[in-house]
């Protein structure tokens, strides 16, 4: 009941993610807008963070995620029958809305009932069910393209699995309820004071003395400025990776299938490394994985800015996209972890929605800094400055993570 519905969710998208230019281009767009439609999937997640903040704070998390369940199945429908292009972007972002809605209710839940010993783990493993849909998705899309022979199949698989979804979330157990009435380890007055995640009933979460969400942005400006930047950093170079790889095949000369085969071992590696993320934050600390992470990320695109006109580039594209992908998969989890561990204990969602806010702006903003580089220099000098956010971002959370993070009572 926890992970379930968040994979069911993160399954049916990544099988339609891959497919969305392709049917916008069958609606009658070119390159361009569609890469624009595709690109509303992650505006609409930008802006659905601060209301999914609202909702949750509200009525909870279940209700959040039926209703947001609910609303996409709208959207995915509306999605299969689009008439014309404006149906269909508009059906995209109202997914991507609904995504973010599903998204922070679940990493609310977390953050209030999971002990701070195990909660990177938990939050790791939150994450990796992300990492599955996308791994996954396209090759149940691509199944789906065999048998049926239309782009539409996949559409109505993630209707199906968004119906799945909601079911379980109204008809399954509650976990809300049952890690309300379980006994509580740990006094709520004194995890306040460190941090400590609330395990049992949290009886401030909904009651009179919640504030709203842009009160909460304006009282945690300090750590949202700070700290929330440098998470921001670690989404701008997680996303300008997808973006850096495919076009750095295509530069240097290699076919589609190279390129994927490539692409799809760094997604691998990724994929393999999401849980050992958990266990060395919650063995080591959080600096443990954020720091290796940004470092090798930043590393990695930086050696792979000077390797362009080698006689080898294709076996130093290569080997640079599998360190990116282990340093992707070193940082699995860390935003939520982050997100949980200076979250308001009593009342987490709207902080958690500016939280979310930020780094998905980091994440949306990638790209277009990596298009605007390329266009006035070259895509070698953009793939430069990628990494050296990555070290800017390495050096932000040396200096705030000691400063923010919580440590667990001795």
């Amino acid at each position: 009941m926890i992970y379930g519905p968040t994979v069911l969710f993160a399954l049916g998208e990544g099988a339609v993610i891959p497919l969305i230019p392709v049917i916008a281009a069958e609606l009658g767009a070119d390159v361009p807008v569609a890469a624009l439609i595709a690109s509303a999937l992650v505006v609409g997640q930008l802006c659905g963070n601060l209301p999914a903040g609202w909702a949750v704070a509200r009525i909870g998390e279940r209700l959040t995620m039926a209703f947001a369940g609910v609303i996409a199945v709208g959207g995915v429908v509306a999605m299969a029958v689009a008439p014309v292009l404006a149906v269909f972007a508009a059906s995209v972002f109202l997914i991507g809305f609904c995504a973010a809605a599903f998204g922070l209710a679940r990493h609310s839940f977390m953050t209030t009932r999971m002990p701070l010993a195990y909660r990177a783990r938990s939050l790791s493993l939150l994450g990796g069910t992300f990492r599955l849909g996308m791994f996954v998705g396209p090759f149940v899309a691509a199944a789906l393209l065999a048998i049926f022979g239309d782009e539409h199949a996949a559409i109505w698989f993630f209707g199906a699995c968004l119906v799945a979804s909601v079911l379980l979330v109204l008809l399954g157990p509650d976990p809300e309820a049952e890690f309300a009435d379980a006994p509580s380890g740990a006094d709520p007055a004194a995890a306040e004071d460190t941090g400590e995640a609330v395990t049992g009933s949290i009886p401030t979460a909904r009651g009179a003395g919640r504030v709203g969400v842009f009160a909460t942005m304006w009282r945690h400006r300090a750590v949202l400025s700070r700290l929330g930047v440098a998470a921001a950093s670690l989404s701008a170079v997680r996303s300008a990776r997808q973006v850096v790889l495919p076009l750095w095949g295509v530069s240097i000369g290699l076919d589609a299938s190279t390129i994927a085969l490539v692409v799809g071992i760094s997604g691998a590696i990724d994929f393999a490394l999401f849980y050992a993320s958990g266990q060395v934050m919650d063995r080591f600390g959080r600096l443990w994985a954020a720091l290796p992470a940004m470092v090798l990320m930043g590393g990695g695109f930086i050696a792979l800015a000077f390797t362009h006109d080698l006689s080898s580039n294709a076996m130093w594209f290569a080997m640079f996209a599998a360190v990116l992908g282990v340093g992707n998969g070193l940082s699995s989890g860390i935003l939520l972890t982050l997100g949980a561990d200076v979250a308001p204990p009593a009342d987490p969602a709207p902080f958690l929605g500016s939280w979310r806010t930020l780094t998905d702006a980091g994440g949306a903003l990638a790209p277009l800094l990596v298009s605007a580089v390329a266009a006035a220099t070259s895509l070698a000098v953009a793939t430069g400055v990628v990494g050296l956010i990555g070290f800017a971002g390495a050096v932000a959370f040396v200096r705030y993570v000691p400063r923010f993070v919580p440590r667990p009572r001795e």
